[in-house]
């Protein structure tokens, strides 16, 4: 019989890619560190990451990519429900570029 837990596990994993827990994981075989440290491992990485993005730094990750922050200014858009004009705020976000070799993995 099929747990319920199981089987949704396996649709969010089809549906999402790979979760943290998923990378947890794989550092902890990879690596040869208990779960705890594993965990600390991911989240100072992802932490570090959010730090420097926040503070408009860049980040280069050589043979995979590199992570910016954009500023996008206000400008006017339109509600698909009603049509009617509204103002898009001006925001900061985020930009992936792939890197040469992440690219060419990729598209093996």
């Amino acid at each position: 019989m099929i747990k319920m837990d199981n089987l949704l596990n396996f649709t969010y994993e089809r549906r999402f890619g790979m979760t943290k827990l998923d990378m947890v994981n794989k550092v902890m075989e990879e690596m040869n560190l208990q779960k705890p440290k594993a965990e600390e491992a991911v989240e100072l990485i992802i932490k570090k990451i959010k730090e420097k993005l926040a503070n408009g730094e860049t980040i280069i990750l050589r043979r995979f990519g590199s992570f910016s922050v954009r500023n996008k200014r206000t400008r006017m858009g339109r509600n698909p429900k009603t049509g009617k004009e509204v103002e898009i705020t001006a925001r900061r976000v985020v930009r992936f570029k792939s890197g040469k070799y992440f690219k060419d993995a990729v598209n093996k």
